[in-house]
C-alpha cells in the first residue's frame, strides 16, 4: 500500500500538488486522468521518489517494488538487441544463469572429483539449480518474446540492435522491461502514446491480468472503460477518487456535483436568513440572546465548498470551407520504399486504386511503421511516389503533421507561429483565435519553446484554422491533447462539412468521427465502410491474421462500478 498525506509540491512559486492525501491499495487499476498541466506526471513522479515534495509524506510498505514509465522515456540506442534489453528485467536470474556456466566450466577444468574443492562446487551448483527452477529461469525467454510480440515487434526484429530503431520502438522495449520485472506497483505516464491499435490492445489484456496495482495516464477513453476500475482525478492540486471505469467517473462526478450545488445553495440559504436576523434584532435587547446564539452558530458552522469549477476548454470550429467536387482524390498503382543502411524497404508495392469522395471521413489505422504516416503524406502530395495520384475539382487542403507541434520555430511567439501561416491575418484576428485556445493576454506573447507538449499541440491545432480547407489530413491529432481537448476536437470534427482522414490510435476518437476505415498493412490499404466499431465486428466475424480473436471496443461505452477493497 501506497500512503501520501498532505503532500505538497510548488514549482517556480506555481503550486502543483496541494496537500494531497491519498491511498493506493494493492490489486487496484487506477487511472489518474485530468486536464494538461494538472500535476498527473508530477504525482507519479513523487510516489516514485524522483521529486521530494516540499510538504507532507510519501510511505509505503518495507518490501514494495515500484515500475515507473515517464511519458518522456529515452532508451539509450545501443548495439544490444531488443531482446537482450527487455530480459535486462531478469537481471538476478541472468547473473545466476553466468554463474551456473563458470560453476560447470569449473567442474570441468577439476580433475579430482573427490577433492573438496569439486564437492564445494557440486554443493553451490545445486543451490544455484534450486534457485534457478523457483524463479523459473526456463521461462525467461519465451515470457520476454511474448511481452515483446504483444506490444508490436516481430519475431525478426528481436536480434535487431537498439539503435536501428525510432524512439518511440524503443520506448516499447523500455515498458517490456518494466511489464516483465512485474512490480507490486505499476506507474505508467502514457504508455499508449506511441502503441498502435493492435498493441493498446494486447497492453489493455495484459494489465487486466496483472497480479499486481496498475497506476496510468492515459487519454484514451476506451483503454480507460475497459481497464480500470478506479478513476483518480486531479485537479486544483488535489485527487478525487471514483470507484469504477471512466463512464462510471462521469455519471458520478455529476451526481456529485449536484449534490453539493444543492447543499452548497441550501447552506447559503440558511446562513442569508440567519444573518438578516443578526441585522434585524442585533440592537433589540429582547433578542440580544438569540442573536448572540445565532452569530455563534454561525462561527462554528463548517461551510460547504461550491462546486470546483469546470476547467476552461478550448474552442475549435473549421471554417466552412468552398464545396468541393465528387471525387476529392484518387490513388492507383501506387509504391514506396526507403532505402536503408538495413537494405531496401517496401512500404507500399503496387497498392490501390484508392478513392477518396465528398464527405468521406476516413481512419488511418494499422501497426507502426505499416506505412500510416507515409499514406498521409503522399494523400497530401508531399511524399514521394510512384504511381498516379489525381486531385479533384475545387479541393483545397490542409494538413496536421504527427509532430508538426515539434516543427514550430521555438525563437517565435504564438502571434508569430500563427502569422507564418496566416500572413494576410491582423494581429487581433490571430489573438482571437489563440485565446479560443486558452492562450490569453500576455500569453500570445511567449516563445513557443516554453510552452509543454499539449500546448504546443493547441498552437498546432490553431494554425489549422487559419486558411479554409475542404480536404483535411490529420496525422495523430489527440497526441498530447487531454480528454477535455480531444471532445472538442470530435465535436469539431462532426461539424466540419469537407472530408478528412485522420491517422490516430484513440479508439473513442476514431468510432465518433469517422464513417469509413482504411487499414494498412503489408504494402497494402484494405478499405472497411463504417464505424470503427462496425469495423471491428467486421473482424470478429471473420476473423483475420490482423486482429484476430480481438474483442475490440464496444459499440457504446460500459459504466462500470467498482466494489471498493477493504483497507489492508
Amino acid at each position: 500500500m501506497i500512503q501520501l498525506h498532505n503532500v505538497s509540491l510548488s514549482f517556480a512559486g506555481r503550486p502543483v500538488l496541494d496537500g494531497v492525501t491519498w491511498t493506493v491499495r494493492p490489486n487496484q487499476r487506477i487511472g489518474l486522468i485530468g486536464p494538461n498541466g494538472a500535476g498527473k506526471s508530477t504525482l507519479l513522479r513523487v510516489i516514485a521518489g524522483l521529486h521530494t515534495p516540499d510538504a507532507g509524506t510519501v510511505s509505503m510498505s518495507g518490501e514494495t517494488t515500484l515500475g515507473y514509465l515517464a511519458q518522456d522515456v529515452q532508451e539509450t540506442p545501443t548495439d544490444q538487441t531488443v531482446r537482450d534489453a527487455a530480459m535486462e528485467a531478469f537481471a538476478e536470474v541472468l547473473a545466476l544463469q553466468e554463474e551456473e556456466q563458470q560453476i560447470a566450466d569449473a567442474l570441468a577444468a577439476e580433475a579430482d572429483h573427490t577433492s573438496a574443492a569439486y564437492e564445494k562446487l557440486l554443493h553451490r551448483l545445486e543451490r544455484v539449480h534450486a534457485e534457478l527452477t523457483a524463479r523459473e529461469a526456463h521461462r525467461i525467454r519465451p515470457k520476454t518474446e511474448a511481452v515483446l510480440t504483444g506490444l508490436g515487434f516481430d519475431p525478426d526484429a528481436l536480434d535487431r540492435p537498439l539503435r536501428t530503431f525510432s524512439g518511440g520502438w524503443r520506448m516499447r522495449v523500455a515498458l517490456a522491461r518494466i511489464l516483465l520485472r512485474e512490480p507490486d506497483f505499476l506507474l505508467l505516464d502514457e504508455p499508449t502514446n506511441h502503441l498502435d491499435i493492435d498493441s493498446i490492445d494486447w497492453l489493455e489484456g495484459y494489465l487486466k491480468a496483472y497480479q499486481g496495482t496498475v497506476v496510468i495516464v492515459s487519454h484514451d477513453r476506451y483503454f480507460l472503460d475497459r481497464m480500470v476500475t478506479t478513476i483518480a482525478e486531479m485537479a486544483h492540486g488535489r485527487v478525487t477518487e471514483y470507484a469504477g471505469n471512466y463512464t462510471f467517473y462521469l455519471e458520478e462526478r455529476t451526481a456529485r456535483r449536484a449534490l453539493q450545488q444543492a447543499a452548497y445553495e441550501n447552506q447559503q440559504k440558511e446562513i442569508a436568513e440567519t444573518e438578516r436576523f443578526i441585522e434585524r434584532f442585533r440592537y433589540k435587547a429582547t433578542k440580544a440572546r438569540q442573536v448572540q446564539s445565532r452569530i455563534k452558530m454561525l462561527e462554528k458552522l463548517e461551510r460547504i465548498p461550491p462546486p470546483p469549477s469546470e476547467d476552461a476548454a478550448i474552442t475549435l470550429r473549421f471554417p466552412e470551407p468552398e464545396r468541393s467536387g465528387r471525387v476529392v482524390l484518387e490513388l492507383s498503382a501506387f509504391s514506396k520504399h526507403y532505402d536503408t543502411a538495413e537494405g531496401r524497404i517496401e512500404v507500399f508495392d503496387q497498392a490501390g486504386p484508392l478513392t477518396i469522395e465528398r464527405g468521406d471521413k476516413i481512419a488511418l489505422i494499422g501497426p507502426n511503421g505499416a506505412g500510416k504516416s507515409t499514406l498521409a503524406r503522399i494523400l497530401h502530395g508531399t511524399e514521394p511516389f510512384e504511381g498516379t495520384r489525381t486531385l479533384g475539382y475545387r479541393v483545397s487542403m490542409g494538413f496536421f503533421a504527427q509532430h508538426q507541434a515539434d516543427t514550430l520555430n521555438p525563437e517565435h511567439t504564438l502571434v508569430e507561429a500563427l502569422y507564418e501561416v496566416g500572413p494576410g491575418k491582423t494581429e487581433t484576428e490571430l489573438r482571437t483565435l489563440l485565446g479560443a485556445f486558452l492562450f490569453t493576454g500576455d500569453d500570445v506573447f511567449k516563445k513557443v519553446g516554453v510552452l509543454s507538449g499539449g500546448e504546443k499541440s493547441r498552437v498546432a491545432l490553431a494554425r489549422t484554422l487559419l486558411n479554409p480547407a475542404n480536404f483535411l489530413i490529420f496525422d495523430e491529432p489527440t497526441n498530447h491533447l487531454d480528454i477535455q481537448s480531444i471532445n472538442v476536437l470530435i465535436e469539431a470534427l462532426r461539424q466540419y462539412t469537407g472530408t478528412f482522414v485522420v491517422v490516430s490510435h484513440d479508439r473513442h476518437f476514431l468510432d465518433q468521427v469517422v464513417n469509413t476505415v482504411w487499414r494498412v498493412e503489408h504494402g497494402q490499404v484494405m478499405t472497411y465502410p463504417g464505424t470503427y466499431s462496425e469495423y471491428q465486428w467486421r473482424l470478429r466475424q471473420q476473423p483475420g491474421p490482423a486482429e484476430a480473436g480481438s474483442a475490440g471496443p464496444p459499440p457504446e461505452p460500459t459504466r462500470t462500478e467498482a466494489t471498493r477493497p477493504a483497507p489492508a
